[in-house]
């Protein structure tokens, strides 16, 4: 279900019994911690049944109670501010438990986001990525860092690439200002949106550039823009992002395209290796070398 959830839940007051009404309260005043209760919690807290919780996410449409949660959550994602992002993992984990919890929601991350995978559009983004004049890649914030690994790869494997560097809007502005139909414009965001991603595509859009969005809902704030919109979970209310599995898609269209333009590639690596051999860019390893030792 994609319409906003505080939306949802005006549309269908009406049909809600009194318990329901109070679930429906609490949940508009309440979203940052309901959304991350259980639905036996959740009916505690407000003075109902868990069957009852159960029946109102039914009557909203859902399909089971942690849909309704995802859809909480999803109000959440990016408008939690880092203390409340804390607060949020500790209600969730012990100290014992971080390790575990962490890595195991990275994991559901990467499989949610596998089996979500539209295949006939990753070859399209790839497609558009091999054939453009010029690839453009933004991302801010934490998905900064995103956008610095896909374009150093990508430096590598097609002969025009830019990686945008975050600043002012006059200073991303000045950076894309030849843009047009010829081009492509990668944009990586994740909650918290950054404005300034959908500002930057939104300008790319408008000059003609093929737009693709790297992000985590189809209701986000690039997505909406995108010709090409790549969907990973990044599902952590924590003072740390998920990236975890938009880094994997990023490395699957890295794979991709050097697949894609290996015979045009192939004489361009086979001399970065004996550019890197000869300036000696590279420590190289030897079995027999002491720990420590440098050579």
């Amino acid at each position: 279900m994609e319409e906003n959830l505080i939306v949802c839940m005006e549309r269908h007051s009406g049909e809600f019994s009194k318990g329901q009404r109070r679930i429906a309260e609490y949940i508009r005043d309440h979203y940052e911690t309901a959304a991350f209760m259980t639905a036996f919690r959740l009916g505690e807290t407000v003075g109902v049944s868990e069957s009852t919780v159960v029946r109102f996410a039914a009557q909203l449409g859902f399909d089971g109670y942690p849909a309704l949660q995802r859809a909480m959550q999803k109000l959440t994602r990016s408008r939690l501010t880092s203390v409340q992002r804390v607060e949020v993992a500790r209600e969730r984990m012990t100290d014992d438990e971080v390790a575990q919890a962490v890595m195991s929601c990275d994991i559901q991350n990467i499989r949610k986001t596998l089996a979500e995978l539209s295949e006939d559009q990753f070859r399209e983004t790839v497609e558009g990525i091999v054939s453009a004049r010029r690839v453009y890649i933004f991302g801010a914030g934490s998905c900064q860092a995103l956008a610095s690994f896909l374009a150093f790869y990508l430096n590598f494997l097609i002969p025009d690439v830019k990686l945008i560097t975050a600043g002012g809007e006059a200073e991303i502005l000045e950076q894309i200002i030849h843009i047009d139909e010829q081009d492509v414009m990668i944009g990586i965001s994740f909650p918290r949106y950054s404005s300034r991603s959908a500002k930057t595509l939104h300008f790319a859009k408008s000059r003609g550039a093929r737009v693709v969005a790297i992000t985590d809902s189809a209701i986000s704030p690039i997505a909406r823009l995108a010709d090409d919109c790549l969907l990973a979970h990044s599902d952590m209310a924590t003072i740390v992002d998920s990236l975890v599995a938009p880094m994997s898609i990023i490395n699957a269209l890295l794979v991709a395209v050097s697949l894609k333009r290996m015979q045009e590639n192939r004489p361009v690596l086979s001399e970065l290796e004996e550019l890197w051999e000869t300036y000696k860019v590279y420590q190289p390893f030897r079995e027999d070398t002491a720990d420590g030792d440098v050579l």
